[in-house]
């Protein structure tokens, strides 16, 4: 059923706004995503890695303590766009792998669009990763603007390839309002990092300082997902204090997505568009610290990462930065994901009192707005979130179906939260793979895990014996979510994508009216990961083995 949401606000609510966060005018809006960050990879964390302009955004702003996002990388961004749960957008089981012909569905209303309606101009910078099989499902097609980046969920930094296939585009609408995919064969070689913030720099330096109407850019980098790659630059700067030179390489790419933030905040300040613009800044998921054979990210002290239903996996290090709007501080509100559209959405029409160009129809919102718990300091809007459900086992992950929620100060578990199952401090203390300990430990479908996550939030007492009752209405609150699953939405890898059909280059291989194709049960195979995650046999040498049998995923122990 289709649901109009219009933000409507009552005079009394908006007169609780004090001077601290009042939006006079419709702000830009920058949201700034980072890839398998853990918690503990940046400074502001008291991480390992040096990351002083991370570090001055986030002392400067307001640090979100409670924010969390998905497991994984698909499931997060499309929870980020719809601001609904992956269990209700078909996105709740894995990621999209190349030539898979499935995505965000098309009837979901997504951020661009909601602000488009508010005169907003919209820009997508880096990686997609919802879909790319017809043309409807990338980003120009879906209420940005324009597009620089890429389509799948990794890559070469340099060559910009994934496999045989080339991927790498600048997407528009000409001035003949034609749709432009201008392949950028010729930025191959470069590092897209630097590619990407250079472009945010040229929008701010050209058209976004002509024009009146407020924007939005989401700026997702690649950093720091495999493959590990990184001018040397970056890495010389570590050689005095990080002896590993994996876990030199990782330190310097975080450095460099904190220098490509750093000069795009420079030239907002050049151009004179601080005081008026928002930044927000998360990870997809947590540090990957599983099936790698050697272990450089942490999130530390939490349990888990990637993957993982534990916090490690899923409480992102973010922040939000508005020197003109908000004063600095620390939010304890808990914040999902799936919140930024309807605080979004506050934002652009100015706690409701702008009314949209066109009434605004979205399906039922998971996400709800927090723009007055950030901005003011006050209590959360929700009280509990659902973390995931997923029925089927993933490649370095859960092998038996799994749910979460987080409940106040509770969180269970139903299956297994991982693996990765561990604690894994940083790499420069515990110089092992194996740190973390219990990673391989495999648990049953009944199993049962319950934390207090503010008393606990290591996740090291497992009270779900203590406090039967609260097991049971989890339990509950759970079973009335997965009465509201949809099918997953994963496809087979399609032949016809084929980057050797064009050009060597990754391109929609499907008609819009073409169904898509489902021939049996939906698998995955080793080659398939290997090559999604752009991953080498080198990089799962050490501490975990993938076994592939009859197309079903297994983690064995060798």
């Amino acid at each position: 059923m289709i649901l109009c949401f219009l933000l409507l606000f009552t005079a009394t609510t908006l007169a609780t706004e004090s001077s601290k966060g009042t939006l006079k005018r419709q702000p830009n809006i920058i949201y700034i995503l980072s890839d398998d960050l853990g918690h503990a990879d940046v400074g502001f964390t008291n991480g390992f890695v040096e990351t002083p302009v991370l570090n001055r955004l986030a002392h400067q702003g307001i640090q979100l303590d409670q924010h969390y996002v998905q497991q994984v990388c698909t499931p997060t961004r499309g929870a980020l766009m719809s601001g609904r749960y992956p269990i209700h957008t078909g996105l709740h089981h894995e990621v999209i792998y190349p030539g898979q012909p499935w995505g965000l569905p098309l009837n979901e209303t997504i951020i661009p669009q909601v602000l488009k309606e508010y005169d907003y101009s919209t820009h997508a910078v880096g990686k997609w990763h919802l879909g790319m099989h017809k043309w409807s499902y990338t980003p120009v097609h879906r209420g940005f603007d324009n597009f620089f980046g890429f389509y799948l969920g990794a890559q070469n930094y340099d060559t910009h390839i994934n496999g045989k296939g080339y991927d790498l585009r600048h997407d528009y609408i000409d001035g003949k309002g034609n749709f432009v995919d201008d392949v950028r064969y010729d930025l191959s070689g470069q590092y897209s990092t630097e590619l990407y913030a250079s472009y945010v720099q040229d929008l701010l330096r050209g058209q976004l300082r002509e024009q009146e109407e407020p924007f939005f850019i989401y700026l997702a980098f690649q950093n720091v997902h495999a493959p590990h790659m990184v001018p040397q630059r970056y890495i010389d700067q570590y050689a005095s204090h990080i002896a590993d030179k994996k876990e030199r390489t990782f330190a310097a790419m975080v450095s460099a997505m904190d220098e490509a933030i750093g000069n795009i905040t420079e030239t907002l300040d050049e151009v004179g568009l601080t005081d008026n613009t928002v930044v927000v800044f998360s990870s997809d998921n947590g540090g990957n610290v599983n099936c790698v054979g050697h272990v450089t990210s942490s999130n530390y002290p939490f349990r888990g990462g990637k993957r993982a239903l534990y916090e490690g996996g899923v409480r992102s290090p973010s922040f939000i930065w508005g020197p003109g709007i908000l004063d600095p501080g620390r939010s304890r509100a808990m914040i999902h994901v799936t919140d930024w559209l309807p605080t979004f959405w506050h934002m652009a029409s100015l706690g409701g009192t702008i009314p949209p160009n066109r009434p605004i129809k979205t399906l039922p919102l998971d996400g709800v707005d927090q723009w007055l718990p950030i901005s003011q300091g006050l209590p959360s809007n929700r009280t509990e979130f659902l973390i995931n459900i997923d029925p089927k086992p993933v490649a370095c992950g859960h092998q038996v179906p799994h749910a979460g929620i987080r409940w106040g100060d509770w969180k269970l578990i139903i299956g297994a939260g991982g693996p990765p199952n561990g604690w894994y401090p940083a790499p420069e203390v515990s110089g092992s793979c194996s740190a973390g300990g219990g990673n391989m430990t495999m648990k049953p479908a009944s199993y049962i895990e319950l934390y207090n996550i503010v008393l606990d939030p290591s996740e090291t007492k497992n009270v779900s014996n203590k406090y039967p009752e609260i097991v049971k209405m989890l339990t509950e609150k759970i079973d009335g979510y997965k009465a509201t699953v949809v099918a997953m939405g994963n496809r087979k890898k399609d032949p016809a994508s084929n980057p050797a059909n064009f050009n060597n280059t990754w391109m929609p291989w499907m008609g819009e009216e073409e169904e898509e194709r489902m021939e049996g049960e939906y698998s995955l195979d080793r080659e398939l990961w290997m090559s999604g995650n752009e991953l080498t046999e080198e990089d799962l040498t050490g501490c975990s083995l993938l076994e592939w049998e009859d197309d079903d995923v297994n983690l064995v122990e060798f």
